[in-house]
């Protein structure tokens, strides 16, 4: 079908082709939405082949590489991306998923930091580490919950840590997310 929708649109070198690859750019995320990073990823892959420049493709591509894991791919991508879209919103989004995406732990490690956060829950540190360990392991509601009960309990703890972190979780996911928008919801309670 990819193919078929590339043949017909009129891209030349050097263009700008952004209203032309806007339906390719909704298949990518339908299919990303659908959890499909594999494919998402191929189609992200040659809309930015067609449109290096164009900042939905090169955001488009690097969410997919994120979702399947392929951290290397992400920073290689990240590295390739045009000096012009270096400060997109889209490419932060994916800088700041793979800083967070790196502290990834084995099961066993992020048992052990759960287990350490529940049995005390006064020592921040922990529960930081937790949450961080929980959000890099796909556990978001789980880093959530820890990260508010945190800024709840002590909101300037080493200079507002949890709630940099949980606004940091929030760019990644992307803040038009409906899952975000709850979370936001949710922040402002403890805060206000």
């Amino acid at each position: 079908i990819l193919d078929q929708l590339l043949a017909k649109l009129p891209i030349h070198p050097g263009e700008a082709p952004s209203q032309d690859i806007a339906p390719l750019i909704a298949m990518g995320e339908e299919v990303l939405a659908s959890g499909d990073a594999e494919r998402a990823a191929g189609i992200f892959a040659q809309i930015a082949e067609m449109a290096p420049h164009d900042p939905a493709a090169q955001g488009g591509l690097l969410r997919a590489l994120l979702a399947l894991g392929a951290l290397d791919q992400v920073e290689a991508a990240l590295a390739a991306v045009p000096a012009e879209l270096a400060n997109d919103p889209e490419v932060a989004r994916a800088r700041t998923a793979l800083e967070l995406a790196r502290n990834k732990p084995e099961d066993s490690e992020l048992a052990a930091l759960r287990a350490a956060a529940e049995a005390d829950p006064a020592d921040m540190a922990a529960g930081l580490a937790f949450a961080e360990a929980a959000f890099a392991a796909g556990e978001r509601d789980a880093a959530t919950d820890k990260l508010l009960a945190m800024i709840q309990a002590d909101r300037a703890w080493n200079d507002g840590a949890a709630k940099a972190r949980l606004l940091q979780i929030f760019e990644a996911v992307g803040l038009e997310d409906p899952w975000v928008a709850a979370q936001r919801r949710r922040l402002s309670l403890v805060l206000f």
